[in-house]
């Protein structure tokens, strides 16, 4: 029997970040094309990230709250991208306030839902699930081998804490880090401090979840899919990505520049020789600084490489607290785009082999999906697990420069890109992971599998 049959109502609830609502409004796409009623859970400000799905979708009901706020957080702000990574641990506690209204809620529905679908930064959401007696599957929109290495890392804190270096020796390949390139959770965790204790427990909650659904795929992943599905004590455990290659409304994203100049990149690219440009952009928080973006315009510039360099437009705050623009009059062999750019598009363009990347999950499954080199520069979060995994593991991918205040030598760097470029073996490498990734989607792949036994399992809950 379908859902659509059933009327089998899930509650989705995404973490207001663009790197976490993303994936998972892709998801939910997904759940509405199998005919699931969606309630999405968000504050009032985060609304506006919904219209894409809800002008495909207009079925799909909002559950809108105040956000309840957080001391350390300026009183209007209720998403990642107004604060950066520093807001992370500070909108999950605030988000958590939430809990009480969400019970009563529920508790006054008619059709309650009969599942709840969360991020994994909102694992105290799993609590509320099992209070209420629905199943709680937790989607996570980072890699497994992130997820293996915080679940190791919150069963040893103890053992961990005070290393300079930490040697993951229970985890498939025995990944080793130095503290610096660890999540910013496990960095900044205070032992006793309410708001890092709820971070702290959300992520230990989630390992009790009735299933977990990741963005990723089993031909990039399996050995830590693998090792979660122990650790979880059950097969529950779904890859269903690269969700942007499954696609979904969710994916649209809003332009402050015009579609003429939009244009004028791909005319650009149309006139560039196959795999000759180098893509450079760092994400939708990443600011480089004045030094930083010196470096790197005058390392693109002696390179030779034709590049497109997405830079954000900065406040006059900004530019103050010494975050770096653009040189005036600097293009040389490339283009600049400045605000929001297409990048899964530009990505996709057969000018287009390589992409100077922070390493971002999004970014890296992007690229994967695009067949396309990627020159790391990893500086936070889960970006050096990432970037450790792709150049040294998948060899996919080359690191040019890593830390997030490091200013690169400008020659030192120009050569790395430039050598980079040039290599053959590490773009055909990049091309077998694209068909890998392809597959997976493809009606017999993995991917496609897992998501039909998802679905499956939803389907299976009473109404």
């Amino acid at each position: 029997m379908s859902s659509s049959e059933n009327g089998i109502h899930v509650l989705i609830f995404p973490f207001p970040a663009q790197g976490h609502i993303l994936p998972l409004l892709d998801f939910t796409h997904q759940l509405l094309l199998h005919g699931f009623k969606i309630t999405i859970l968000v504050t009032t400000k985060n609304v506006p990230i919904l219209d894409p799905l809800l002008s495909t979708h207009p079925h799909v009901k909002t559950l809108i709250f105040s956000f309840p706020g957080h001391p350390s957080l300026p009183f209007d702000v209720e998403n990642v991208k107004d604060v950066g990574n520093s807001g992370n641990a500070p909108i999950i506690v605030g988000l958590s306030k939430l809990k009480g209204l969400i019970l009563e809620w529920f508790k006054a529905q008619p059709n309650p839902p009969k599942a709840i679908v969360y991020d994994f930064f909102l694992g105290w959401t799993q609590d509320l699930a099992q209070e209420v007696g629905v199943p709680g599957i937790v989607f996570y929109t980072s890699g497994a081998l992130l997820v293996s290495i915080l679940t190791d890392i919150w069963r040893n804190f103890g053992a961990y804490k005070d290393l300079g270096l930490v040697e993951f020796n229970g985890l498939p390949k025995s990944p080793r880090f130095v503290r610096d390139h660890l999540p910013s959770v496990f960095q900044k965790f205070k032992e006793g401090d309410p708001t890092w204790e709820i971070v702290r427990n959300g992520f230990i909650s989630t390992g009790k979840s009735f299933g977990s659904v990741f963005n990723t795929f089993e031909a990039l992943e399996s050995e830590y899919l693998d090792f979660l599905k122990k650790e979880m004590g059950h097969e529950r455990v779904y890859s269903i990505g690269p969700i942007n290659l499954v696609g979904g409304p969710g994916r649209i994203g809003k332009s402050n520049v015009d579609d003429g100049i939009n244009e004028g990149v791909f005319t650009w690219l149309d006139e560039c020789a196959d795999g000759s440009v180098l893509y450079v952009a760092f994400g939708s928080q990443k600011l480089l600084t004045k030094a930083q973006m010196e470096a790197l315009t005058i390392g693109l510039e002696k390179s030779g490489v034709r590049f497109i360099l997405v830079a954000k437009q900065l406040s006059a705050q900004q530019e103050e607290q010494g975050f770096g623009s653009v040189p005036e009059g600097f293009e040389g062999r490339g283009l600049v785009i400045k605000g929001w750019a297409p990048q899964v598009e530009i990505l996709g363009h057969r000018a287009v082999g390589g992409f100077l990347s922070h390493c971002g999950w999004n970014s890296v499954l992007e690229a994967i999906v695009a067949g396309v080199l990627i020159l790391g520069w990893p500086m936070e979060a889960d970006q050096f697990i990432n970037a450790w995994w792709l150049v040294e593991n998948m060899k996919t991918s080359v690191q040019v420069c890593h830390g997030p205040n490091t200013v690169p030598d400008p020659i030192e760097l120009g050569r790395r890109i430039s050598e980079a470029m040039s290599n053959d073996l590490f773009k055909e490498r990049a091309k077998e992971l694209r068909d890998e990734a392809l597959k997976a989607v493809k009606i017999g792949g993995s991917s496609k599998r897992d998501l039909d036994s998802i679905v499956r399992e939803l389907a299976q809950l009473k109404s």
